[in-house]
């Protein structure tokens, strides 16, 4: 198992709930191990690269409105 971890910075996070409809968005995912949202819209993610990739996870965000803004 190869666990990746990285953080991204997304872009739609403006309160608690918006932070709440982000780990919604992503609850579930298979491969995704962790996940943990700021209000700063700063994503970190930890997911297994056998069973996801993080086009796979960033591709959920985006469709949930949380697109990616640029590496943090």
């Amino acid at each position: 198992m190869a666990t990746v971890t990285e953080t991204i910075q997304v872009g739609g996070v403006r309160c608690e709930r918006c932070v709440m409809r982000l780990a919604h968005a992503l609850e579930g995912h298979d491969g995704l191990e962790a996940a943990n949202a700021n209000l700063m819209g700063q994503v970190t993610l930890a997911w297994d690269d056998e069973q996801t990739s993080r086009e796979a996870i960033v591709d959920r965000l985006a469709k949930s409105g949380f697109p990616e803004l640029a590496a943090v």
